[in-house]
């Protein structure tokens, strides 16, 4: 009896996860994935796996992480299997889809370091707050909240240079710290 009804919590728990989706699927395809569908489904298929560990207040600051993860690691299989002088980017940092975007915010948002540049998009594509942002990336909420306030001020100053000037911004991000 007690299987029976800790798998119906699960599975009642896991529904909830699940409801995000979408969410995750638009996440995975704003990033960059080839195949955001299946980047989707893998993040469901560990979050099931996992559903233990997943918040249950808000998850989907942990399934964004999971998400980011599949993409990056998407992104250096595609990377193995192009050859290095076809390739124009890190593929470690998957291209993002910013057709939805003008050019000048484009521009602007690619000369920023990538963890400033996944913070804002966590708040303003992902409607998260700067709290579980901070989750999602693995960083203290009191140092997000400042790298926040930083990059939004990178993000208005590359928009005030005129587009035929390169935009020069300091990358205070190593590659140790990751997104």
């Amino acid at each position: 009896m007690r299987d029976g009804q800790d798998r119906r919590l699960a599975e009642r728990r896991f529904r909830e996860v699940f409801s995000h989706l979408g969410s995750v699927t638009a996440y995975a395809r704003r990033r960059g994935s080839l195949d955001a569908d299946a980047i989707a489904a893998e993040t469901m298929t560990i979050a099931w796996r996992r559903l233990s560990v997943v918040p249950k207040d808000d998850p989907r600051p942990w399934l964004y992480a999971t998400a980011r993860n599949l993409v990056r690691a998407e992104a250096r299989r595609v990377a193995r299997q192009v050859d290095l002088g076809d390739r124009a980017r890190d593929p470690a940092s998957p291209a993002m889809d910013l057709c939805e975007f003008d050019r000048e915010l484009s521009r602007a948002l690619s000369g920023l370091a990538q963890i400033d540049r996944e913070l804002l998009l966590l708040i303003a594509w992902e409607d998260l707050t700067p709290s579980q942002a901070a989750r999602s990336l693995g960083i203290n909420p009191v140092a997000c909240r400042v790298r926040l306030f930083r990059a939004r001020k990178r993000l208005v100053t590359a928009l005030r240079v005129p587009s035929t000037e390169p935009v020069e911004v300091l990358d205070t991000q190593s590659d140790s710290e990751g997104v």
